[in-house]
């Protein structure tokens, strides 16, 4: 039991009782009066009231029940509380994951078929209503404050530390459901940013002390977390909790359970064949956390008409022999079809069929969709010196045209705007001037061989070193699937380093750092090779000439359509960002829940910016102006269309995990103990003051009557 205000209690009581007491010390003054007979005064001659000091304090019925009623009114005045929590002033941090993973509908029974977001918030205004609130006479360091935060891929504050619980109600009611992965490291780095910098004393020359303060180096009162999640968080083990033996500064309130299943899209891919781009293939990933196998429907729409349906069967997960958790499966279909035009390719998944015994607890992840180009051969530009071997392999590939030109023919086509005509352009260890901000790629897709692209979107050169071996490389990637380079051979590399918050990925890696990059803008793309491909033994193998197919079909013809690497699909969580006609006006974005954005404002260049997205489905980017070669022109607006799909295997395995592991400890669920709200007892004791009062009020009427 808890005091919320036990200082103006006892000075409530202080007064009121004594008085109460003292009126009942009051004798009565009489006047004289003759009278016939005193038999019928008997009753009226008794003290009911008094006018004058003092009596003797008799047995009183009255005076017992008042004094029961004013010691609950003034109990209730102290505000008695029962809570677990014992210590006030406590800073806590409540973490609420919004991620895609969040909208499974598997919550307690107490909440019925709610979602896990919804149980998140419900748990969250529990623990905000059990904080403790300050005294009247209390100091404000004795109260409770909290910040809220939600979390996917980006993090959010919804309110800075206060100790208003309706600020904090309010703020935690506001959090909104998205569809994009889940990232607890920026919202905690986010949270531990809100902590008031370190001061330390400096002694001066004259023996004084001054403090100073040490800038990005944190201070204060420690943090408490409370994190509320399903635990489906990749980079929960980068996250460094607070270490304090007095009570545990981060709490793990599971969401969810265990055992739940889901089937749901993890992969979606479409490709043009190499040699016949009118053919196109369609990959679907399907995963699942079930422990019996399932069969699931995959049904393909080309442009919203259904087209075909395939089978899909999926083994049952197996639990793990050491943790026993289930580890999900995955098989795939292929979809075939001849479609030179591009399209829009949606995928849904079937999970209701007879052979699905168990529904679907998490439907986000059963639908997903593909904004697919035409079919094209693309227009290289080779920039050489005379490069045999590069030209012989060019040559050697399905192109629309090959235009060998040198240097000083590069950059008076480049003067006279002419460069846009060509889908690639390959630099053969050459680089343009740069220009006026420092950029040397105009708007376009490059492959850079020889030379190390610096700038703002290269890296940071820091010499010549000796010869060496790649050791690994993103197998992954469009341009190096399939490749084997573990034979590859340098004579000579260059030491190079990734500026922070570039653009730049590195796509293979050497003994000495990157060695295969990608850079990229909202209007430029490039690879780049640094090393010196005539010093190397790579032209001599077959995977040189696969290499220069792939980064066509990537950056020239995108024959290879993915979720992470087109320009036109997004991951929730990411931003929209495109290059519009310089004439675009009344520039919209229609939403996949069919509202629109505010109008976006276009950079000079026709550059927008939009997100993050916050769901999958469709964006329709609409304006009025000129269309590009792919755009839909209806009734004088334009509309060119992105696609936003999850597709992420640790949001489709929405088994919540009995613990979280952080980068200095683990953290079981629900650590500190199950979340009590704080039980008011103060209205109870009103009315039972009330019900008092209403019966001395009673036995007042009726010694009176008799």
């Amino acid at each position: 039991m808890i005091w919320a205000t036990p200082t103006l209690a006892l000075i409530a009581a202080a007064i009121a009782v004594p008085a109460l007491i003292i009126l009942y010390f009051l004798k009565l003054r009489r006047q004289t009066k003759e009278v016939s007979t005193t038999l019928l005064w008997k009753k009226a001659i008794q003290d009911l009231q008094a006018n004058a000091p003092f009596q003797k304090l008799r047995k009183n019925l009255l005076l017992f029940l008042q004094l029961i009623i004013l010691g609950l009114i003034l109990v209730g005045l102290a505000q008695p509380r029962s809570s677990t929590a014992s210590i006030g002033g406590q800073k806590l941090v409540i973490l609420i994951d919004r991620s895609a993973s969040m909208r499974s509908v598997d919550g307690t029974e107490s909440l019925g078929s709610k979602t896990r977001l919804e149980q998140a918030k419900a748990e969250a205004i529990l623990l905000v209503e059990s904080m403790r609130a300050p005294g009247l006479f209390d100091s404000e360091d004795s109260s409770d404050e909290a910040m809220v935060i939600a979390f996917d891929t980006n993090a959010e504050i919804f309110t800075t530390m206060t100790a208003d619980q309706t600020t904090l109600l309010n703020a935690i009611n506001a959090i909104e459901q998205t569809d994009a992965p889940s990232s607890l490291n920026e919202a905690f780095r986010l949270a531990q940013a809100q902590r008031p910098n370190r001061y330390v004393n400096d002694a001066g020359a004259d023996g004084t002390e001054d403090p100073i303060e040490l800038e990005g180096i944190k201070g204060g009162d420690t943090f408490i977390f409370h994190l509320f999640s399903d635990g489906q968080i990749p980079d929960a083990e980068v996250v460094r909790a607070d270490n304090e033996d007095d009570f545990p500064t981060f709490e793990y309130h599971a969401m969810g359970t265990a055992n739940a299943v889901n089937i749901g899209l993890v992969a979606l891919r479409a490709e043009r064949d190499y040699n016949n781009p009118r053919k196109l293939s369609i990959y679907v990933g399907v995963q699942s956390t079930d422990s019996i196998n399932r069969r699931v429907d995959a049904e393909l729409l080309i442009d919203g008409a259904p087209t075909s349906v395939r089978s899909i069967e999926l083994p049952a997960a197996v639990p793990d022999p050491i943790t026993n958790k289930a580890e999900p499966t995955t098989a795939g279909v292929v979809f075939e079809l001849e479609e030179p035009n591009g399209v829009m390719a949606i995928v849904r998944l079937d999970t209701s069929a007879a052979t699905n015994p168990q529904a679907d607890l998490f439907d986000t992840d059963n639908k997903g969709t593909l904004i697919i180009p035409p079919a094209k051969q693309a227009s290289v530009a080779l920039v050489t010196t005379g490069s045999l071997y590069l030209q012989s392999a060019f040559a050697s590939l399905p192109l629309s045209e090959l235009s060998v030109m040198s240097p000083s023919e590069y950059e008076s086509a480049r003067n006279d705007r002419a460069m846009g005509a060509f889908d690639l352009v390959v630099f053969d260890d050459y680089l343009p001037e740069p220009s006026d901000d420092g950029s040397r790629l105009d708007p376009g897709r490059y492959l850079v061989l020889g030379q190390a692209l610096d700038g703002p979107l290269g890296v940071e050169d820091l010499g010549t070193g000796p010869g060496t071996q790649l050791i690994n490389w993103r197998r992954t990637h469009p341009v190096l699937r399939g490749l084997t380079l573990d034979g590859l051979v340098l004579a000579e590399t260059h030491n190079f380093a990734i500026p922070e918050d570039s653009g730049v990925v590195s796509l293979a890696e050497s003994t000495k750092g990157p060695a295969i990059f990608e850079t990229s803008s909202a209007d430029v793309r490039a690879i780049c090779v640094p090393f010196d491909i005539g010093k190397s033994n790579w032209p001599f193998d077959v995977s040189f000439v696969i290499f220069l197919g792939s980064v066509v079909d990537y950056l020239g013809t995108q024959a290879t359509i993915t979720v992470d690497q087109s320009e036109r699909q997004l991951v929730p969580g990411q931003v929209l960002s495109d290059r519009l006609p310089n004439d675009a006006t009344n520039i919209r974005i229609q939403l996949p829940r069919g509202e629109s954005s505010d109008p976006v404002i276009p950079s000079a260049d026709g550059s927008i910016v939009f997100g993050p997205v916050r769901h999958s489905g469709i964006y329709e980017v609409k304006w009025a102006g000129q269309p590009g070669a792919t755009d839909v022109v209806d009734d004088g607006r334009v509309s060119r269309f992105f696609a936003a799909n999850m597709l992420d295997t640790d949001e489709s395995n929405i088994q919540t995990l009995p613990q979280i592991v952080l980068a200095n400890r683990t953290v079981g669920a629900d650590a500190g103990g199950k979340l009590k709200r704080t039980k008011d007892w103060w209205p109870w004791l009103l009315a039972a003051a009330l019900t008092i009062l209403m019966l001395e009020w009673w036995i007042y009427n009726r010694k009176m009557y008799i």
